[in-house]
């Protein structure tokens, strides 16, 4: 968790207007403007590759899931790896769609003839909380990140309900904070926002084990941020989950297996033989920090009153194909 920055202030607050300029700069021209060792390579064993059946006309559909690094959900994270491994997903399906809100797919439920069989060995049922606990002498972390100040009335997150809390990046991802500098810790989460992906789970205290997750395909849920384990992102082939038929059963499944997109396999790329590789603009670095205030203070021509801030949800870090 070395190298961390935390962009609240340009994320929920107020933001500087970006320098006049003869041709203003744009989200797009910022990332253009990146130096390559700005950007990060991802690790393909953080990678998961999902193949689902082609499409009606014979296309190919393939989602691409980036999986949290530690400390982040890592019971979770192990799991869906040790699944991946097993080819566990391979013959399953996406069988629930709900219009707004999430594409689901894994073992499904019995109920619906969807027995999903024993899970593979190592698969646990994880107790451990959504939130991770920071020690801030320990972590090495900036020193604004333990600042109560840094957090001021004008940069709350509103989905921290007690406490001092803010959001911003670390290491690439959308997270939450909130501040407990007298214990000199903080807890930290990873957030819902579009193409995030979950863990289904039952009524608590059930966590889910990852043999079902879901995909948000609609409007930021944040109300489900440390109620349930968020344990990656879709960033590649978002559209093929997003433009599923809306299942028109109870709580968005299909209501007749036939309607299901079949999952093909769902592969690590380490364990590929050609891997796709992806690499991530480094949210320390001074282009993300020009990015997140360019995309809260538009001055381009088709913007007349910029906006002044910007949510987490939408300062989508840059992903590209590893260059």
């Amino acid at each position: 968790m070395n190298k961390v920055r935390l962009i609240v202030a340009s994320l929920l607050a107020l933001c500087a207007p970006a320098m006049a300029q003869d041709e203003p700069p744009t989200p797009d021209s910022v990332v253009a403007e990146a130096a390559p060792g700005e950007w990060v390579p991802i690790a393909p064993e953080d990678i998961l590759v999902m193949e689902l059946a082609p499409a009606a006309d014979g296309s190919a559909r393939e989602v691409v899931i980036q999986l949290l690094p530690p400390p982040f959900s890592q019971p979770w994270v192990k799991n869906i790896k040790t699944m991946a491994r097993a080819h566990w997903w391979d013959g399953k399906s996406v069988y629930r769609v709900v219009d707004n809100w999430v594409a689901q797919w894994g073992g499904g439920d019995p109920e619906l003839e969807m027995d999903p069989g024993p899970l593979p060995e190592g698969v646990v049922s994880p107790a451990e909380p959504y939130e991770s606990t920071m020690i801030c002498q320990d972590a090495g972390l900036d020193v604004t990140y333990c600042d109560p100040d840094f957090a001021s009335p004008a940069s709350p997150d509103p989905y921290v309900s007690t406490g001092m809390g803010a959001a911003g990046h670390v290491e690439g991802w959308p997270v939450a904070f909130q501040f407990a500098p007298e214990a000199e810790t903080n807890l930290i989460w990873p957030v819902h926002c579009y193409g995030s992906v979950g863990v289904a789970r039952d009524l608590a205290p059930d966590t889910g084990t990852g043999s079902e997750l879901y995909a948000v395909i609609g409007h930021a849920p944040r109300q489900l941020d440390r109620n349930i384990a968020v344990v990656g992102r879709v960033i590649d082939g978002i559209e093929y989950l997003s433009t599923l038929p809306r299942g028109t059963a109870e709580a968005g499944v299909y209501a007749e297996r036939s309607e299901d997109t079949p999952i093909v396999s769902v592969r690590l790329a380490s364990e590929m033989t050609t891997p796709p590789a992806y690499e991530y603009l480094d949210t320390n670095s001074d282009s993300f920090a020009r990015y997140v205030e360019v995309r809260a203070n538009r001055h381009d021509s088709f913007y007349e009153i910029p906006a002044g801030g910007v949510d987490i949800c939408n300062v989508q870090v840059p992903i590209r194909p590893a260059q």
